[in-house]
């Protein structure tokens, strides 16, 4: 006996139906003189959607769908149809060239459907999506690790509903503010989609998806951060803010061509992270008052190196917040502004804007107290140096690997030696490691490798009467729920720092090396970074397992200054 199944059949007629449905569509095309398109297999874009509003697009039985500049896409039901017409000539009064393109119902259909998406966020003209407040802190609650973030974006893209893609990008948003992920990762690989949250500087596998799913996310994110969607062989740089409650997030986006597809990134500026106080940045206590002192000068160049992402921003504006007063006036000179300070007037590169010239308007204004973004050619370098000899204190940083390499580097890009002692108060170096989680570390005894280690770094580190008493055990991360497993939440910075004082200026006039800078230095008893790391160590801030990723702790001018003298000159 032969057996039917009801509803494999009705599925079957009704994809026989949409289908005839576009070929019929197609066929009418040619005779209203219209082009064809399936808007089943194309992005919709919202932007183009909203100039129409939901409840005269079903009546007239249109769709705007792509918009271009002036030019606007809108497809049509049945192109002939009077009220159809006038609602495009509506459109073309407010200054639109429209395309017409005749469509199937299924196809109206599923464009209607993103109305949702216009519903669920505010017009992204202007690089704003809003979210509202009572949302993305329920989602804060409700996405407090991995799994819960990848079995919502899961159920988002299950879904098959037109807002599926806005879902997506809030629930990846949503949960790299709930885990305080400072960066998003997008990647696409040749079968699926790769996404990672860079957690405490370190980059963790979050979920995958398929390539269809991304095509949709990609163009959401472009629109979202003013990006052209029709660039796809060259690198683009955007941004777009969610108000999270009263105050914007910022999200920078930058997209790069890849092997597979756009690679994207999308860097989560909370304003909340900015709020360290100098105290608060990690430096022990005779660091601390060294630069208490040094920005409490009136003029002179305090310089910050270390990679991207060590915290040089975040320890500047401390130094900014510490210095501002009703009676000073600061200017930046930033690339980008990442966060807004009260009180100081900030100013950004742009076309006809950059360092150099940016800085010669900035000295006009009759500042105070200036920061400069970075010191990267000669002329940029030779203005701040003459602005710090003339009566201005400047803040800026400088590519170099540590706080000595920062004098050869000047003299490098043609500062003369014989200023550089005059303008330069302080030159410092800095990294993040992660804090350990103090749920779930373990204490460990120091001995082998660790122990070999361990005893290099305080062997005749300065100040060794501030050491901690504890030389006997370590810490190492263990995993809990509080930390995600990882063994670690959040960061801290350690310092290096060196004085100009009248021992490292008489080594700078004579073209020194690091290393002479250096044994200069030394008397001044400012720990290096390892050392002020292997001091976290020992307090329990920190493992030796991650000092040792972010820093060189078998640094070979390190152990050059063993016999070195650290006393102070007499």
């Amino acid at each position: 006996m032969v057996q039917f199944d009801d509803r494999e059949q009705k599925e079957r007629l009704s994809e026989l139906y949409e289908q005839e449905e576009e070929d019929l569509a197609r066929a009418l095309s040619s005779k209203y003189g219209v082009e064809y398109v399936d808007l089943t297999r194309i992005s919709i874009e919202t932007d183009a959607l909203r100039l129409v509003e939901e409840d005269t697009a079903r009546a007239v039985e249109i769709a705007p769908f792509r918009k271009v500049g002036k030019k606007l896409f809108v497809a049509m039901r049945a192109p002939g149809r009077r009220d159809s017409l006038e609602a495009v000539a509506e459109l073309e009064k407010l200054g639109y060239t429209t395309r017409l393109f005749m469509v199937s119902t299924a196809s109206l259909s599923h464009a209607w459907e993103h109305y949702q998406d216009i519903s669920r966020a505010a017009a992204s003209e202007g690089g704003v999506l809003t979210i509202a407040s009572d949302a993305i802190e329920k989602m804060q609650e409700e996405l407090v690790s991995f799994s819960d973030v990848q079995k919502r974006v899961d159920e988002s893209i299950a879904s098959k509903k037109a807002h599926r893609v806005s879902r997506v990008l809030e629930v990846l948003i949503g949960g790299g503010l709930a885990l305080n992920a400072s960066d998003i990762h997008i990647e696409p690989e040749d079968e699926l989609i790769r996404v990672r949250f860079r957690l405490d500087g370190v980059l963790t596998d979050l979920l995958s998806f398929d390539h269809p799913t991304y095509t949709l996310l990609l163009s959401r994110i472009k629109l979202l951060s003013g990006l052209k969607l029709n660039i796809k062989t060259a690198a683009q740089d955007g941004r777009f803010s969610v108000k999270i409650g009263g105050s914007d997030m910022e999200i920078r986006t930058s997209i790069i061509p890849g092997n597979f597809g756009e690679t994207v990134v999308m860097r989560l500026l909370d304003p909340s992270a900015i709020g360290v106080s100098l105290e608060e940045l990690g430096m022990d206590a005779h660091l601390q008052q060294l630069f208490l002192q040094e920005i409490k000068k009136p003029n002179g160049m305090i310089l910050n190196t270390g990679p991207t992402g060590s915290g040089k921003t975040t320890t500047l504006y401390a130094f900014l917040k510490t210095v501002n007063k009703p009676g000073i006036k600061i200017i930046t000179l930033e690339n980008p502004v990442e966060y807004h300070l009260d009180g100081i007037v900030q100013t950004q590169v742009e076309k006809n804007y950059s360092f150099a010239s940016g800085l010669r308007s900035i000295l006009r204004q009759d500042p105070d107290v200036i920061m400069v973004g970075e010191i990267r050619d000669p002329e940029v370098a030779s203005t701040a140096v003459h602005a710090a000899l003339t009566g201005h204190l400047v803040f800026s940083t400088l590519h170099t690997n540590n706080a000595a390499g920062t004098f050869p580097r000047l003299i490098d890009i043609k500062v003369q030696p014989e200023i550089l002692g005059s303008a330069v108060n302080l030159a410092m170096a800095q990294r993040l490691v992660r804090r350990l989680c103090n749920h779930c570390k373990k204490g460990a005894p120091i001995n082998g490798v660790a122990r070999e280690k361990i005893n290099a770094l305080l062997y005749n580190i300065p100040r060794p009467e501030s050491l901690p008493a504890n030389r006997d055990v370590m810490w190492v991360p263990g995993g809990c729920a509080a930390c995600g497993g990882t063994g670690y939440t959040g960061r801290i910075a350690i310092y290096e720092a060196i004085k100009v004082d009248e021992r490292v200026e008489e080594a700078i006039r004579s073209k020194p090396s690091e290393l002479d800078i250096w044994r200069a230095s030394r008397h001044q008893g400012i720990r290096r970074i390892a050392e002020d790391g292997v001091v976290k160590v020992l307090e329990g801030i920190t493992s030796l397992e991650e000092l040792a990723r972010v820093v060189d702790i078998d640094d070979a001018d390190l152990h050059a200054m063993k016999d070195v003298d650290n006393s102070p000159p007499q």
